[in-house]
């Protein structure tokens, strides 16, 4: 069994959690708050309070500067991430859209390759699949199906969209069928040949491969599936102790099989406050802030001047250490060691005048 490397206490439970594909933010749904992290330092940048009811989905476009989020109150959010890094803490920033086409909560996202120019697809227990665009914030296709939908993605050529339903079914939907239809509706006896079938409970989490060829499936019937998608036979099976909550394809990375590769940067631990707003205890935290666009609005210093200085101090103690300042570090010398025989001094006067009051006699 694995040694556990590091355990982050969060704020509440978290039920969903995602990083962005940069490696540099954290983002988790804690009951209907949205909380971003910062990687590097563990600082917690912002909490998004826009949501009613428990988040249940989070995912980034592929280039990081959007992330939607979905929740039990049948809305799902878009947010520009660099309005929400520059808001200030006060403020709450407002989603650049507001998807409110669902009845029922949404149960996944998925996002597809294009950064803000992206399509993204949101599944509900109301037995509806929807495909937006993220830059209009218009809806493209509404699938309805004879279930509630659990699960959904995207290849990556974008020509499949892939819905898990409730009773285990997995159904593939042609986003280029002629006629273009903005509603449509999934019937399964007529089309057959587009459904999966195998898991014995609830489709949980669903993924392709970065070929288009393999589809990945996880269940509550505890087994995780891999299918062919031409075929629509599993290939493989493989089963596990509980209901499968998650699974998904990725590239291997290099050190993968290296049996001495650990990771060289340390996780450092997530704060539980907004940066900023820390109470003093904890040392090492200071730091220095960037915010885009707002040096005219603050008067303090940039972020080049405050680099400068700190680079003009290294420089000043280097040469101090170089040149070599004798006469100043003997008096710092002798001045330490007077103070360290003051205080033994002290300290002996205490001591025997503790045991003088203890050790006399009671009259």
């Amino acid at each position: 069994q694995d040694q556990l490397q590091q355990k982050i206490i969060c704020p509440g439970p978290v039920t969903c959690l995602t990083a962005s594909p940069n490696g540099l933010y954290i983002l988790a749904g804690v009951a209907e708050s949205i909380y971003l992290w910062e990687v590097s330092n563990g600082n917690l940048l912002a909490i998004l309070n826009r949501h009613y009811q428990d988040l249940t989905c989070l995912c980034f476009t592929d280039d990081s500067s959007h992330f939607l989020s979905g929740a039990k109150d049948c809305l799902a959010l878009v947010w520009n991430l660099y309005n929400v890094l520059q808001a200030e803490p006060s403020q709450i920033p407002d989603p650049r859209h507001v998807w409110s086409r669902h009845s029922l909560p949404i149960t996944d996202l998925c996002c597809g390759f294009g950064g803000p120019l992206a399509r993204a697809a949101t599944a509900s227990l109301d037995q509806t699949a929807k495909l937006w665009e993220i830059s209009s914030g218009e809806l493209l296709l509404s699938v309805l199906f004879d279930v509630g939908i659990m699960a959904v993605t995207l290849d990556l050529s974008e020509y499949h969209m892939f819905c898990g339903g409730m009773d285990g079914s997995i159904f593939q939907v042609d986003l280029c069928a002629w006629p273009v239809q903005r509603d449509r509706t999934f019937q399964t006896e007529r089309e057959n040949g587009k459904v999966f079938k195998g898991h014995r409970n609830q489709v949980t989490c669903l993924s392709v491969s970065t070929d288009g060829s393999l589809l990945l499936s996880g269940s509550h019937d505890e087994t995780v599936r891999l299918w062919d998608i031409q075929s629509k036979q599993c290939l493989k099976t493989m089963n596990h102790k509980g209901p499968v909550t998650n699974a998904f394809i990725v590239l291997a990375p290099a050190n993968m099989f290296n049996p001495d590769g650990k990771p060289s940067v340390p996780l450092p631990k997530f704060s539980r406050h907004l940066h900023g707003t820390e109470s003093s205890d904890e040392p090492g935290t200071e730091g220095v802030t960037l915010r885009l666009g707002l040096h005219q609005q603050e008067p303090g210093q940039s972020y080049l001047e405050k680099a400068e200085r700190m680079y003009s101090q290294m420089y000043s103690t280097r040469e101090k250490n170089l040149v070599g300042d004798q006469e100043h570090l003997t008096i710092q010398v002798s001045e330490l060691e007077e103070e360290v025989s003051n205080l033994r001094k002290i300290n002996k006067d205490l001591f025997d005048f503790s045991t003088r009051i203890i050790t006399k006699p009671a009259k």
